[in-house]
């Protein structure tokens, strides 16, 4: 099998796992407590928990804190729902920040979803017609994960910074893949899209910011921010595949546009679905008018590849992203997604354009 799905998931990091297995700890072993104990073997899995914090935070701006979340939909919801004043939003972002309206509203403020251009990109110009004194938080996500464009951070943040808004990050993409260098209030990432283990993901938090109310309660952990035992295994996961990450940025960046070049050149006369200019290249999202995606992913049953993005996948809807460029359903459902990184080889790329261009000209295109 050939996988190119690394907008949904990525292959573990070997450094990933063998930093998790230490911590699984047996009967046995001396490596299975409670990191939040005051004993021996608590303070030793608190010591690999604080040192995971160190290496994932490098990758993010200076001197702000790090909170460990399940994932970046935890990390999302917890700014989104515990930051005061309205919110702002744009119509190609993830589900886990479009899906906190109804809870937002349902506290009395507003949510508003502003239209993105044709290329993609947030709009920048109605964004600064939109915010208010009201305003308290505007969300906006580094790099699209289901078309690889790239959002004009800066902008963004200036114009939110007129009014007193804090602005929220979702950086699941971009994190681990290029350099994290945004004046954000709050950062949300998760470790499995960037080498390590599911199940885990984390909060970075200025260094001037106040903490968002908490949105879940219990012992206090995490500063009382995020309660719950954390799990020392999926911190030291976390810790190994972002110092991995680090270590080997530019090789990897390197790695992906040599990987976009032969996948951009094969598929040449299939459309390319927002900017060309940009875009994280690690994302080839491409259609064919007139394709039947569903039987293109039968006829090529060996290659893990997406009609769109995993999180909406087999809910029979055209994509949101895809729609909010001004998309048809029909061109939409005629898209496809190929996401590489630090494994894919040449010969990856090579092998499944082979198989997916012989597929679609069976089809008559």
């Amino acid at each position: 099998m050939i996988y190119l799905d690394y907008q949904a998931t990525t292959p573990l990091a070997p450094e990933a796992r063998e930093a998790m297995l230490r911590w699984l700890g047996g009967p046995e072993s001396d490596t299975f407590g409670n990191p939040h104990s005051p004993h021996r073997m608590g303070r030793m899995a608190a010591a690999a928990v604080e040192t995971a914090r160190e290496r994932v935070a490098a990758l993010l701006p200076p001197n702000g804190k790090l909170i460990f979340t399940s994932g970046a939909t935890e990390a999302i919801n917890t700014v989104i729902q515990g930051t005061p004043g309205d919110v702002i939003t744009f119509a190609t972002e993830h589900a886990a920040v479009l899906d906190c309206q109804r809870a937002v509203e349902a506290q009395g403020r507003r949510f508003t979803v502003l239209p993105v251009s044709p290329d993609g990109r947030a709009d920048v110009a109605a964004l600064a017609d939109h915010v208010t004194p009201s305003t308290g938080l505007v969300a906006v996500m580094a790099i699209n994960n289901e078309i690889g464009v790239r959002n004009p951070l800066a902008p963004v943040v200036e114009i939110a910074r007129r009014v007193g808004a804090r602005v929220l990050v979702d950086a699941v993409q971009a994190y681990g893949k290029v350099p994290v260098e945004v004046a954000a209030d709050y950062i949300a990432i998760s470790a499995h899209k960037c080498h390590g283990p599911k199940g885990i993901g984390a909060l970075w938090i200025g260094p001037d910011t106040p903490p968002p109310a908490p949105l879940m309660l219990g012992g206090g952990q995490e500063g009382g921010l995020r309660s719950g035992t954390l799990s020392p295994a999926l911190a030291a996961g976390f810790g190994a595949a972002a110092q991995a990450a680090q270590e080997g940025l530019s090789e990897q960046m390197f790695h992906v546009e040599h990987l976009w070049n032969i996948g951009r050149t094969a598929f040449a006369d299939w459309t390319l679905n927002g900017s060309a200019v940009d875009r994280w290249h690690g994302n080839l999202n491409i259609r064919k008018d007139g394709l039947d995606v569903a039987r293109l992913m039968s006829d090529c049953r060996q290659i893990m590849f997406s009609a769109g993005s995993a999180c909406a996948s087999g809910s029979g809807r055209p994509s949101h992203v895809l729609r909010a460029l001004g998309l048809t359903d029909a061109q939409a459902k005629s898209s496809i997604r190929i996401g590489f990184g630090r494994y894919t080889t040449a010969q990856d790329i090579e092998t499944a354009a082979a198989a997916i261009l012989a597929a679609a000209k069976e089809q008559g295109l």
